[in-house]
């Protein structure tokens, strides 16, 4: 288990609050949705100086491809190169979002973001602004419910609409799906998910827990004390932990000597 010193502490909590002011956040992937939607932060944020997506773009961001050799779920890469892949579930708060993005790139880092629906219905210029920060854009379903709990043309449903935001934004459907409200798919969803286009399911072994708002520095041991070569760790959107703990973690990464890359690097 990694030890986060004092001087961590207070680097992790300078650096989430220094570059955003928390506003209103997204439930996590374990936790009850009833509304099936994030409410929007009241917190007002500069616009992003990215194209928004709104437009049709330039270029069809990329596709989904097949890994030969590797399982239909996924959870992590190749033990034997010193990559980690840091996927993000994509919902809550816009200005969160692209702090975060705003450090990872800041430290060197592409990381792989796994969209909500409706969290792309109401801020469409972040697909754009994943993909222009070098980033992975995925589909994490429409609703963010429990899909796996789904009868199979609800659950079809929740995958499909995703991939179509997903492709009216950016001319793809995203590079990878990974089921809201679970770490792997039933076969059901891993099937319906094959069908709409994705060959494999995206999973991961590391879970930061940083839905449960445990403070930065507990979010920073979670993700230190597992990560290794070829490890996929969930992270969310919508959590100021998520934010304080990143640069801790991204340094340390790095005096490691591990590098924070995409998902589809992490696998190529």
């Amino acid at each position: 288990m990694v030890r986060v010193t004092p001087t961590d502490r207070r680097t992790a909590l300078r650096a989430g609050a220094g570059l955003v002011a928390a506003g209103a956040f997204a439930p996590a992937c374990a936790a009850p949705d009833t509304a099936g939607r994030t409410a929007s932060s009241s917190h007002t944020s500069p616009a992003p100086a990215t194209p928004t997506a709104a437009r049709a773009p330039t270029r069809a961001a990329p596709a989904p491809r097949a890994f030969p050799g590797r399982p239909a779920q996924i959870g992590h890469g190749p033990r034997d190169r010193p990559r980690v892949a840091l996927t993000f579930h994509g919902q809550g708060d816009p200005a969160l979002a692209r702090a975060l993005l705003t450090e990872a790139e800041r430290h060197g880092a592409r990381v792989t973001v796994l969209a909500v629906g409706t969290w792309l219905d109401e801020h469409p210029e972040l697909a754009r602004r994943v993909l222009d920060g070098g980033h992975d854009l995925g589909n994490h379903t429409h609703r963010h419910i429990d899909v796996n709990a789904l009868p199979e043309a609800a659950a079809r449903d929740e995958i499909t609409r995703c991939a179509e935001r997903l492709r009216r934004l950016t001319g793809s459907i995203g590079t990878w799906f990974r089921p809201s409200r679970a770490a792997r798919a039933t076969p059901l969803v891993e099937r319906l998910a094959r069908a709409a286009g994705y060959p494999h399911v995206l999973s991961y072994d590391v879970d930061s827990r940083d839905f449960t708002s445990p403070g930065g520095p507990a979010v920073a041991r979670q993700v230190l004390g597992e990560v290794r070569n070829g490890s996929v760790v969930s992270l969310h959107f919508g959590y100021p932990d998520t934010l304080a703990a990143l640069p801790v973690v991204l340094e340390e990464l790095g005096r490691r000597g591990l590098h924070a890359v995409t998902t589809t690097e992490l696998l190529s």
